[in-house]
């Protein structure tokens, strides 16, 4: 009989990259140049993992039509490059786990908030869009986490039953979005401490970045 197919499916943002904070500071000067202050903290554990046209509608008007959105949330997305350029680099261990994964037929994929350009800036400009099956963005799916919809679009693709998928996050609305998809979560505490996902029955493991992973013990968990 042959061997269950299981996969990695990875959040982009703060999860192979460590580069929440550089959105947050993106979306504070968004914010900001148009009169309105936004607690970081809150803001990012309410909107992480939201799509850029949700958080504009929700923080500016619902009367926002398509074109306007996405011309704000193109303006963003600038800022955020711009800042965040410079710094752009894996997280730690991140280059080895997924190379382990390849070797024992693990199927691996990108599932992300994140549109287009950014998919670009980040899997391109580090190299790494190679490595995986499939990336599903923004553009993919109608909905952002916390619904489940960018987890089962990936594994999908991936041809890979959701109870064999284990997801990587950092955010608590991406956490939910595994739960509900019924996927195992591993969270990286690249942006929140543990405790922020205390509530989550589907994390099997919290860890700091990669290299405290071993593929034997995620999914023998």
């Amino acid at each position: 009989m042959a061997a269950t197919r299981r996969a990695f499916i990875f959040d982009m943002d703060g999860t192979i990259v460590d580069n929440m904070s550089f959105h947050t500071e993106s979306w504070i000067a968004f914010f900001q140049r148009r009169g309105k202050d936004i607690d970081a903290d809150e803001f990012f554990r309410t909107t992480a993992g939201r799509q850029g046209k949700e958080i504009i509608r929700a923080e500016m008007g619902e009367h926002l039509n398509d074109d306007e959105v996405r011309v704000l949330n193109d303006e963003k997305e600038l800022v955020y490059r711009e800042l965040y350029e410079p710094h752009r680099k894996t997280v730690t261990g991140f280059d080895e786990l997924i190379a382990l994964a390849k070797a024992h037929n693990v199927a691996l994929a990108v599932a992300t908030a994140a549109p287009n350009a950014n998919i670009t800036f980040t899997l391109d400009g580090l190299d790494l869009r190679r490595h995986f099956d499939t990336v599903v963005g923004a553009a993919d799916v109608a909905r952002g986490k916390p619904n489940p919809d960018v987890f089962l679009l990936a594994a999908q693709r991936c041809g890979v039953a959701p109870e064999h998928c284990i997801v990587f996050e950092d955010a608590p609305l991406g956490v939910e979005a595994a739960r509900r998809a019924g996927m195992r979560a591993v969270v990286l505490t690249t942006t929140l401490p543990a405790d922020a996902f205390a509530e989550f029955d589907n994390v099997i493991h919290v860890a700091s970045d990669f290299s405290e992973l071993t593929i034997n013990e995620l999914f023998s968990s």
